[in-house]
């Protein structure tokens, strides 16, 4: 399966549209790095406009911290598009070339087939979300310089000092590298029912659309599926830079305001992913291949 890996990898990263996601998250960063390095501080401005006369913030608000929970913010709304992208081709491309019945003449298990065009499409995710860290993160921090972070939340404000930031990014990272991944799990799910890319791209952003909005919607009847729906997860990276408060409501450094909470935003994923890659391999074993 290591061999086989290993082609899919390489065939992933030879094909030119692989690179117009770096391309594109690299244009996107940059504009957002370049608007706020020109009108930065009227931004900055207008995000205090509702404190200003409650306290003084000392430091520089806009800082490299700041600048990339922004752009993740704006960011990782459009990245399932990107990764739809290849993990919904995964399958489907090789029935519109022609190759999967040649494929599947040759001693490999289809159950390995599945599971090594699967790593090789979560490989592909996780390297994106690496190229988002360096270009948000390490760039913003380079440009920006670093401070404590300000975070504006619903109902309050969340001040976490500087030392206390960037363990809260690798973990946002790693979260958003789950919820990617169960992205990739439902194009490479999907990917199994068309002979062409076209229909299981749009078929994945469908379900994300649509799940995002059943998600966000707070009706009683949609509040019943809530807990069950991966997208309902996917934001849970936010945590990470929340604080927990003693009795004196005074917050407590190096802590997580609710631990449980991304403890099972992660489970719930895991099980998506599961049962996701679970049903493309039950599905494909058991698939008649005609092209």
């Amino acid at each position: 399966m290591w061999t086989l890996f290993q082609i899919e990898l390489f065939k992933i990263f030879r094909r030119p549209r692989t690179y117009i996601a770096f391309a594109a998250i690299t244009a996107l960063i940059g504009m957002v790095q370049l608007g706020l390095k020109v009108d930065g501080q009227e931004y900055a401005s207008f995000v205090m406009a509702d404190f200003n006369s409650s306290f003084a913030l000392e430091g520089n608000l806009l800082n490299g911290y700041f600048v990339c929970f922004i752009v993740l913010q704006l960011l990782l709304v459009h990245v399932p598009l990107l990764i739809a992208l290849i993990a919904a081709d995964m399958i489907s491309g090789e029935a519109n070339t022609g190759t999967l019945r040649l494929l599947m003449s040759k001693p490999v298990s289809r159950v390995e087939f599945i599971l090594a065009k699967y790593l090789a499409s979560v490989v592909y995710t996780i390297m994106l979300l690496v190229w988002v860290a360096l270009q948000a993160l390490f760039l913003s921090m380079l440009i920006f310089g670093t401070d404590d972070m300000f975070i504006m939340k619903s109902s309050y404000a969340v001040l976490i000092k500087s030392g206390d930031v960037f363990w809260r990014y690798a973990g946002a990272f790693c979260f958003a590298a789950l919820a990617m991944t169960t992205v990739a799990a439902l194009g490479f799910l999907l990917s199994l029912f068309a002979e062409n890319s076209i229909g299981p791209i749009v078929a994945t952003m469908s379900v994300i659309i649509v799940s995002t909005l059943l998600s966000t919607m707070n009706i009683p009847l949609f509040n019943l599926v809530k807990p069950y729906l991966f997208t309902t997860h996917m934001i849970t990276w936010k945590e990470f830079f929340d604080l927990r408060v003693n009795e004196l409501n005074e917050a407590i450094p190096g802590s997580l305001a609710y631990p449980e909470k991304i403890k099972t935003s992660a489970l719930i994923l895991l099980i998506h992913i599961v049962v996701f890659v679970g049903a493309a391999a039950v599905i494909f074993k058991r698939k008649d291949i005609v092209s």
